[in-house]
């Protein structure tokens, strides 16, 4: 597995978008930081900028560069370990490009458990962009063959796993209030 994570990492710094497996779906991924890439994975997934993207890492302090400082008792929130996957809105600095928050003042994040998506954001040192691979409003991709179809040669690497999510895309919920934005099921 060692030497497909490098791959994608190369891929990723040639300013590449990926599919890579995640303890949800398979995702779409690119350098959040990367305009031209970022961009292209928006274009390819036919979504609208304003909607903007998570963030996905394996550690929360890869993520702390992106977000506006966030008080103990939010930190402890967000970071705490549940059974599903959550993804986290939190607010984030004006600097944070606007392919990241959309038309928001705030992100989506979250910290990852499964191995090769937390393999993949050690290796290549912080956090990627994680969209569910798919064309928007369609059912995202639960298999490298299903992403291959959906997208046509039309990605950089596919990053394979024999370790499954959970077929449903994350909760979405604000860290703020704890409200649930978007629920899993």
């Amino acid at each position: 597995m060692n030497w497909h994570v490098r791959e994608a990492v190369r891929r990723l710094e040639d300013g590449g978008i990926i599919a890579y497996p995640t303890e949800t779906l398979y995702g779409l991924g690119c350098d959040p930081l990367n305009a031209t890439a970022a961009l292209h994975l928006i274009n390819l997934k036919q979504r609208r900028i304003e909607q903007g993207l998570i963030l996905v890492a394996s550690r929360f302090e890869q993520l702390e560069p992106y977000l506006s400082p966030v008080p103990a008792t939010i930190r402890k929130r967000v970071t705490r370990v549940s059974k599903q996957p959550v993804t986290w809105v939190l607010p984030c600095p004006e600097y944070v490009p606007v392919w990241l928050r959309g038309e928001h003042h705030s992100l989506a994040v979250r910290v990852t458990t499964h191995p090769v998506s937390a393999a993949l954001c050690d290796r290549w040192g912080g956090p990627l962009v994680s969209s569910s691979a798919n064309i928007h409003g369609r059912p995202a991709a639960l298999t490298p063959l299903a992403v291959r179809k959906a997208f046509n040669d039309q990605l950089d690497y596919i990053l394979h796993s024999t370790q499954a999510g959970t077929n449903h895309p994350s909760q979405i919920r604000d860290a703020l209030s704890g409200a649930i934005l978007r629920d899993n099921g």
